[in-house]
C-alpha cells in the first residue's frame, strides 16, 4: 500500500511541476506578444537613459520589440553594471551585485550579449523559483494551494518585473530556496541561498533574521540544537557585509548603497507615515493627469499588506519575519512625493503573502479564475504603461 501511495505522490508532484512550467510559458508568451503590440499603443514618454547605457528611443517599430520592450528603467542600470562595472558616485551602488554578475557570466558564454543574458537569467530564475515555491507550498499547505499560489504570482498585476531584466526573480529564487532548505534542516543550502539573496537585493539581510527565527522555532518544537541554523543565518548576513565591504574598499564608504539612494531622492520615513501619506496622495490626486500612479500603488499594496497580516498570524514565525522585514525596510526609505513608489514591485518576492491570498480564495469560495481575471486585467493595463516608459517602476 505504501508503495502505491508513494508512486501516486510522485506522479502528483511531477504533474504539479509540469503545471508550473506550462503556467510560466503561457504567461511568458502572452507578455512577449503584449509587449510587442503595446509599444507605441500609447503616446510614449521620453526614455530614461542611465550613465553609460543610453535607452532605445521610441517609437521604434519592429519585431525586436518582442524582447527590447522589456529594457526599461532599472533594467538599464543592471545592464550597464553587468557590461561595464560599478562607478563611484553615479548611483550604481544602490544596485546589489549578484544579478549583474550572473548576467555578466551568461553574457560571456553568449559572446558578449548582456541583454539576452539578462532575459535568460531572469526567466530561468523565475521558472526555478516557481518550481521550488510549488514544492515548498505543497509540503507546507496543500497541492491545491500550491497550484493557486503559482497562478496568482504569475498573473499578479506587476509580475512582468519577474520576466524583465530585473533582480526580483533571482531574489525570489534564492529566498524561497533558503526557507525551503531551512524547513528541511539543510542548513548549508539555506546558508548559501541566504548569502546569495543578501548579495542580490538590499532587503536580503532579512533572510538572516528569518533563518535565525526558523532555527529557534525548530528548537522549541523538537529540542534540537539551533546552532546550525544560527550559523546559516550568520552566513546570510555576511552577504550584506560583503557588499558593504566592497564599497568600503572601492569608495571608502561602507554605506554607499544606502547613501546613493539619495540619487532617487529617497529619505527616511516611519512605515506608518508612509502608508498614511500614500493613501492621502492616492485620493488627493484622483482626476489629475498623473494621479493614477498614486492610486495604482495603493490598490496593489493594500491587499498585500492585509495578506502580510495573515502571514504573521497563520504561518511559521520565519515566514512572518521574512515578509515583514522585507516590507518595513522599503516602507522606511521613500520618495516623499510618491510614498509607495516601487512597492508594487517590491512585494513580488514575498511569496507567503500569495499563500494567504490563495487560502483566502478557498475559504471564501472564490473561483480561481475570478482572481486570475482580476490580476490579468491589472497585468494587461500596467504592462503597456511600463513598455511605453510610464512611471511603473
Amino acid at each position: 500500500m505504501s508503495t502505491t501511495s508513494d508512486r501516486a505522490g510522485s506522479t502528483s508532484r511531477r504533474a504539479g511541476l509540469w503545471f508550473c512550467v506550462w503556467v510560466f510559458l503561457a504567461v511568458r508568451i502572452g507578455l512577449l506578444l503584449l509587449g510587442l503590440v503595446a509599444v507605441g499603443a500609447f503616446p510614449p514618454l521620453d526614455p530614461v537613459s542611465v550613465p553609460g547605457w543610453p535607452a532605445r528611443a521610441l517609437p521604434d517599430p519592429g519585431w525586436h520589440n518582442l524582447f527590447t520592450a522589456w529594457e526599461r528603467f532599472d533594467a538599464l542600470w543592471f545592464l550597464r553594471i553587468a557590461a561595464q562595472g560599478y562607478r563611484e558616485g553615479d548611483g550604481s551602488a544602490a544596485f546589489f551585485p549578484l544579478y549583474p554578475l550572473a548576467v555578466r557570466a551568461v553574457s560571456t558564454l553568449l559572446g558578449g550579449r548582456p541583454f539576452a543574458a539578462a532575459l535568460l537569467v531572469s526567466n530561468g530564475a523565475f521558472l526555478g523559483a516557481l518550481l521550488v515555491l510549488y514544492t515548498l507550498t505543497r509540503s507546507e499547505l496543500s497541492e491545491r494551494v500550491a497550484r493557486t499560489t503559482v497562478v496568482l504570482l504569475c498573473c499578479f498585476p506587476t509580475s512582468f518585473f519577474l520576466f524583465a531584466p530585473y533582480s526580483e526573480s533571482l531574489f525570489l529564487l534564492l529566498a524561497v530556496t533558503a526557507l525551503w532548505a531551512a524547513r528541511r534542516r539543510r542548513w548549508p543550502i539555506a546558508a548559501a541561498a541566504g548569502f546569495g539573496a543578501a548579495l542580490t537585493r538590499n532587503v536580503g539581510i532579512v533572510l538572516a533574521l528569518a533563518l535565525a527565527v526558523e532555527a529557534i522555532q525548530q528548537r522549541t518544537e523538537d529540542d534540537r540544537s539551533p546552532l546550525p541554523g544560527l550559523a546559516a543565518a550568520g552566513v546570510a548576513g555576511l552577504g550584506t557585509l560583503t557588499v558593504l565591504g566592497f564599497w568600503a574598499a572601492k569608495a571608502g564608504d561602507w554605506l554607499a548603497p544606502l547613501h546613493q539612494q539619495a540619487n532617487w531622492e529617497r529619505s527616511f520615513s516611519w512605515p506608518w507615515t508612509t502608508l498614511i501619506e500614500g493613501a492621502r496622495a492616492a485620493f488627493r490626486y484622483v482626476g489629475d493627469i498623473n494621479g493614477s500612479y498614486w492610486l495604482i500603488d495603493l490598490l496593489v499594496v493594500v491587499p498585500m499588506l492585509l495578506g502580510a497580516v495573515v502571514v504573521l498570524v497563520r504561518y511559521r514565525w520565519s515566514y512572518g519575519a521574512y515578509v515583514w522585514g522585507a516590507l518595513l525596510l522599503p516602507l522606511s526609505f521613500v520618495f516623499q512625493d510618491r510614498p509607495l513608489m516601487s512597492m508594487p514591485r517590491f512585494v513580488l518576492p514575498l511569496f507567503p503573502i500569495f499563500w494567504a491570498l490563495a487560502e483566502a480564495l478557498e475559504r471564501w469560495r472564490i473561483p480561481r479564475w475570478a482572481a486570475v481575471a482580476v490580476g490579468s486585467a491589472g497585468l494587461g493595463l500596467l504592462t503597456p504603461l511600463f513598455v511605453n516608459w510610464y512611471y511603473i517602476f
